[in-house]
């Protein structure tokens, strides 16, 4: 029987976190699981840290002034926080809980010391592990001792780490509980960390074993280099053996200390390799009973090994799921999409429903199985051609799985295999006429889709959509779009390969696609510019807007002199822009139209830094220097052998691309469009099931996939408690960067450019737009939060359509994810701009304010002093 404030380890499982907290819960069912031994011990459940937080004085007060705390004023969390340890170590542990306490040590004889350890509520979960926020006292003598150390467990659920962990992943301070994890002290040869999946690439079918002699504590914190094993397959496959000159013991009147390794000791392994191996059978069988790779504590005593700790590896990716034994690649959607933020689940199967390919989810993204296109050496060529074009670290780490023998399953000879290999220019004539038509399509489509959807709703509205996303896929399948598209990719790829040929001018084709006509993505950046035409003489207007924080201004801005002509002007532009956002991919994501204020510090600069008619004259310079490059080119071209012939053809391909370059952006303009459409009827929807008393808020549905909202119309039921667990693993999701190349094995492999042409120091990356520019670095990692000067250099994870706007206030850019044909580097080049995209971590490694120098040309970025 569980007594209300002290338990048996043996007594509890993993279903039992609310009474014992994560730690407890899993030791619990770790001495359950057939061989695997737990050093014995009970748990202080959280009823007695509910009671001493009650007897604690001021401790209510303080949780609420925690609760309104910004986490990154340090000092104030600080502060507070040791109020409330102080608190709760000051307040005396009643009689009748401290005899608890004391019986249960009673039970287990004569034991010299113990290990006292914290275990909350919110601690060793599948989405948060809070490794290391409370803490843990080691080789604790008595009962007095004891009991004091369970006080300073309690306490340390406030320590400012743990409050600030807690603050930064969304959980409510008066939501986790303490219990605290009472065992008998381990004294052991040899201790360490047991990883179930590589730590660092994800590889699930390989063990890392960390070892050094004594106590673990030696290892955790730091004091020595552990011996590190790598096993796969049952065999110890890479070792690297420390020199460890200090160990932790320890002392018999309690406590630990640090001591001297003998010299001859310090280089000999901690573990043999059959031990090794051992521990791996072990950590297989811990992984086998939760389900999910484990980060393991153990510690080794006359050749026995015990348990101590197993929590979940939270910092793996996750992988997708298969059905089959199969290896397979999985390439990321999301830096071809220029979105790595994770989706919510609504979003991730309307992407999936609309996709032209099959797409798999992992970790809140999505991602393709290339395995079938590599399979096959006729379609590997030209999958690795195209893929390389797009994003040179993702070919890199594709070649990097294709050296692997074996890895790839090859298909059986003559059955077909990858994407069609891209040659000749698309069989497509350069007619303007023929973009005119495919956008007047997508235009018809669209107001179509619009008036067919007004009288659906229920069950209807679901099927109505599911023949609409038929409509959605033939669009974007149209022949005749994917012939525009390709006629201007491959044009571009002509005269930047034929012009370095000729001429050993390096990446031409970004001045010759200057103001190319008709690129939607570009104009709207443009147009905010004759937005803030209409304000900037309204100073009235202003002002206003300098203070707006409601996303209603705009009902309130006729009230103020030039205040209509304002209202008119931001609404014509979210007519015809409105349904773009920042991640426009996932549909539930805020559109401009339903957040405005997102525009407003973009437009506010513009009216700062722009003086009238910016957005003509900046098209008609470009437009006159694309043209003035043109005719440089072709008299070059003249005046070599054969030069009439390469003159004609390059005129020619000059032409193409500046047809066909802008309609590039046009089909996602396309699918965006169609995307708001589809969530306006949907949040209706949702809106009926509010006011039925079936869902409590309308976003609630964002965490639902689109069939289970359709089974939600249909029977008026819903999980509430799958829509808390969606909400948490969202907000684990976001703490994951997704890697581009992901195997079946969990291993994320990264690419490189395996460049020597670069200065030492300089971060490379991939060029998209040429030319080299100085200024001051702006890492802005929210549109809404950017604050830039003229002469400003945007660096940003990524760039989707959405970020245009800004582009049209700055010198040059620099993101981490990109490719030649992404919607920022085509951009950039429209507006000028030397850019250079991929840039592994750039917003880290770079620092807000810092001087960078960007080489658009030659794809790299240096910092300057």
């Amino acid at each position: 029987m569980i007594d209300q404030y002290v338990v048996g380890l043996h007594e509890v499982d993993e279903t039992q976190v609310a009474v014992v907290g994560g730690k407890g819960a899993h030791l619990g069912a770790l001495s359950r699981i057939d061989g695997i031994r737990v050093p014995a011990g009970f748990c202080v459940t959280t009823d007695a840290f509910r009671r001493i937080m009650a007897e604690s004085p001021s401790v209510d007060d303080r949780l609420d002034q925690l609760s309104r705390l910004d986490p990154d004023d340090r000092k104030a969390v600080r502060a507070l926080s040791a109020e409330i340890r102080r608190s709760i170590e000051e307040t005396t542990v009643p009689g009748d809980l401290a005899a608890a306490i004391t019986h249960a040590l009673a039970g287990f004889g004569e034991q010299a010391g113990y290990a006292v350890r914290s275990s909350a509520t919110a601690e060793d979960l599948p989405t948060a592990s809070f490794a290391g926020q409370q803490d843990t006292y080691l080789n604790v003598v008595g009962p007095a001792a004891i009991l004091a150390h369970v006080s300073r467990c309690w306490a340390s659920l406030f320590t400012e780490r743990a409050v600030t962990y807690r603050q930064r992943n969304g959980i409510d301070h008066r939501a986790v509980h303490m219990a605290v994890v009472v065992q008998q002290m381990v004294l052991p040869d040899a201790a360490g960390i047991l990883f179930t999946a590589d730590p660092v690439t994800g590889n699930r079918k390989v063990v890392s074993v960390e070892a050094s002699f004594g106590l673990g504590e030696a290892l955790v914190s730091g004091l020595v280099n552990a011996d590190v094993f790598t096993v796969r397959d049952g065999e110890v496959v890479a070792r690297t053996v420390a020199t460890k000159q200090r160990a932790v013991h320890a002392l018999p009147t309690g406590g630990t200390q640090e001591v001297a390794i003998d010299p001859q000791r310090q280089q000999q392994p901690a573990l043999t390799d059959a031990q090794v191996v051992r521990l791996a059978q072990l950590g297989r069988r811990i992984e086998a009973h939760f389900g999910r790779p484990q980060d393991i504590e153990w510690c080794l005593v006359d050749d026995d090994v015990r348990i101590v700790q197993s929590r979940p590896i939270t910092t793996l990716f996750p992988v997708p799921v298969a059905h089959d034994r199969e290896n397979h690649v999985y390439l990321s959607v999301g830096h071809q999409q220029m979105m790595t933020d994770p989706m919510k689940p609504l979003g991730l199967s309307m992407w999936q429903l609309t996709a032209m390919a099959p797409m798999h989810e992992a970790g809140g993204r999505l991602f393709v199985d290339a395995t079938r296109h590599l399979a096959s050496p006729a379609g590997r060529a030209g999958f690795l051609e195209m893929v390389g074009r797009s994003d040179p670290l993702m070919r890199d780490a594709l070649e990097t799985v294709l050296d692997r023998p074996g890895f790839v399953p090859a298909l059986p000879a003559g059955e077909p295999g990858g994407l069609p290999v891209l040659g000749a220019p698309a069989p497509i004539e350069t007619d303007p006429a023929i973009v005119t038509e495919l956008i007047e399509r997508t235009q018809a489509s669209i107001a179509a889709l619009r008036r067919d959807i007004r009288t659906k709703t229920g069950p209807a509205l679901f099927d109505f959509l599911l023949e609409a996303f038929q409509e959605h896929k033939r669009a974007l399948a149209d022949p005749l779009s994917v012939q525009a598209i390709m006629a201007g990719m491959e044009a571009t790829w002509w005269l930047n390969d034929k012009l370095w040929e000729w001429l050993g001018e390096r990446n031409a084709a970004d001045t010759l696609t200057l103001s190319a006509p008709g690129n939607v993505t570009s104009e709207m950046g443009l147009a905010l510019l004759d937005v803030a035409d209409v304000i900037r003489p309204q100073p009235e207007v202003v002002t206003f807007l300098e203070g707006v924080e409601d996303d209603g201004f705009l009902d309130e801005l006729p009230k103020l002199a030039g205040g209509a002509e304002a209202r008119d002007a931001i609404r014509a532009y979210l007519d015809r822009y409105g349904m773009r956002c920042v991640g426009e991919i996932d549909i539930t994501r805020p559109r401009w139209s339903e957040r405005p204020t997102t525009l407003v510090p973009v437009i506010l600069d513009n009216v700062r830094l722009f003086a009238p008619g910016a957005a003509r004259r900046r098209f008609e310079q470009g437009r006159q220097e694309a043209e003035r490059k043109t005719q440089e080119v072709l008299g070059r071209l003249r005046a070599l052998p054969d030069g009439e012939r390469k003159a004609t053809e390059t005129k020619r391909m000059i032409d193409r691309v500046r047809t066909f370059i802008g309609y590039r952006e046009y089909p996602k303009y396309g699918i965006v469009s169609r995307y708001f459409v589809y969530k306006q009827a949907l949040l209706e929807e949702a809106g009926r099931l509010v006011r039925a008393h079936v869902l409590r808020e309308r976003e609630d549905v964002f965490f639902l996939t689109f069939q289970e909202f359709h089974d939600v119309v249909r029977t008026h039921r819903v999980d509430d408690r799958l829509i808390r667990q969606r909400r948490d693993a969202f907000r684990s999701y976001q703490a994951l960067t997704p890697p581009r190349l992901l195997t079946s094995d969990g291993e994320a492999v990264a690419g490189s450019y395996r460049r020597d042409d670069v200065p030492a120091g300089a971060l490379v990356g991939l060029p998209v737009s040429a030319g080299t520019v100085e200024g001051r670095a702006r890492v802005v990692l929210d549109m809404a939060e950017a604050d830039l000067e003229a002469g400003d250099i945007l660096v940003t994870a990524y760039t989707d359509p959405s970020w245009t706007p800004l582009f049209v206030a700055v010198a040059g850019l620099v993101t981490e994810v990109g490719g030649l044909m992404t919607h920022g580097a085509v951009i950039a080049r429209e507006y000028g701009l030397p850019a250079v995209v991929s840039v592994e971590q750039a917003t880290r490694l770079i620092r807000d304010g810092q001087r960078i120098r960007v080489h658009g040309t030659d794809g790299y970025v240096e910092i300057l002093p």
